[in-house]
């Protein structure tokens, strides 16, 4: 399949990108940012990481296919050859992605096997001329996703230094998970909780880096978190696992954030509107536990939410199951639809 006509990038620069989701394997998927753009409009939405080869070499219509709605959306390579980064690139551009962001955090063994993620903290000559090499060949802009170390690798000295190298061949937005990495010893589940959370070296880049983009990302859980974060001279904030385990949390964002007057919808509004997708989906062939795993945290906090999720956890994955699993999961939290 070829690639859809091109389309005009999205403006996201430091003021649009005030508040965006975070990259997440086995999360972000195009079904998920559908739900996520039922609840807000104006953040940035990112797709999980492709490597390099497989945006090179896969199937395009299965990997990068969206819907306009989810727009403003960045992509996330992961990757270290600057030749394929650059040809990769191209390809988003094609699609109408409206960012290009390099993957330099990941820590899992699997991704530093292929000789990105994390591991290239300890090679900022190879982000940067990854960074040259893109920007050459694409006109959206090309940002990094990193964490403040490696390893023993992790002073502020060193996390400047990674920046200022890479800031030179041209990136000028740099979103920080605020731990470090440890590349040996734990797993990428507990490199998301482990390494302690250091917000003050995020804080003390954009001091000493004024005129660059500096996103912060780790821990934020509430809408008192982000304005904490943008309260010390952050110029945006990335949200992650909360969003995903708890969706609705991001309802009121637009208009806390980005000024917008139009009232939240209600998680039953969200749930109806996301069931209209679902039905298209299943219709082209979709499976509904694909669609409805996105949906296990809409009512978190709310009564009756563990009745909702074990119905679609025990209903959804069934053969034939269809759209009536979820109205019959809803009468638990909500009006019957």
């Amino acid at each position: 399949m070829t690639a859809p006509a091109p389309q005009v990038a999205t403006d996201i620069a430091a003021g649009a990108r005030r508040i965006s989701v975070a990259p997440m394997m086995g999360c972000t998927d195009r079904h998920d940012r559908y739900l996520l753009r039922l609840i807000t409009r104006r953040a940035l939405l990112y797709t999980e990481m492709l490597s390099e080869q497989a945006l090179i070499r896969g199937d395009h219509a299965r990997l990068l296919a969206f819907d306009p709605a989810e727009r403003p959306l960045a992509l996330q390579i992961g990757g270290s050859d600057p030749e394929a980064m650059a040809d990769g690139s191209e390809i988003a551009q094609a699609w109408g992605f409206d960012e290009i962001n390099i993957n330099v955090g990941c820590p899992s063994k699997r991704v530093r096997a292929g000789r990105f993620g994390a591991c290239l903290m300890a090679e900022p000559e190879r982000v940067a001329a990854c960074v040259a090499a893109m920007r050459a060949r694409v006109g959206v802009p090309v940002t990094v996703k990193t964490r403040l170390g490696i390893d023993d690798r992790d002073s502020v000295a060193e996390l400047f230094r990674f920046v200022e190298i890479v800031a030179d061949a041209g990136c000028d937005t740099f979103i920080v998970h605020a731990r470090k990495a440890w590349l040996d010893g734990l797993s990428p589940r507990e490199n998301r909780t482990v390494p302690p959370l250091r917000y003050d070296w995020v804080y003390a880049l954009k001091r000493q880096h004024p005129s660059l983009t500096v996103v912060v990302n780790g821990g934020v859980r509430t809408r008192a978190d982000v304005h904490r974060h943008l309260g010390e001279g952050v110029d945006a904030v990335m949200i992650g696992r909360e969003a995903y385990a708890n969706p609705y949390s991001l309802a009121g964002v637009d208009q806390e954030f980005f000024g917008v007057k139009d009232a939240s919808r209600t998680r039953r509004d969200i749930l109806t509107a996301y069931m209209d997708y679902c039905e298209r989906q299943l219709s082209a062939g979709c499976r509904l536990n694909l669609l409805t795993r996105h949906v296990i945290g809409l009512f978190q906090g709310q009564p009756n939410s563990r009745a909702w999720r074990r119905y679609l956890s025990e209903h959804a994955h069934r053969t034939g199951a269809g759209i009536e699993v979820i109205r019959a999961a809803a009468e638990h939290v909500c009006a019957p639809l």
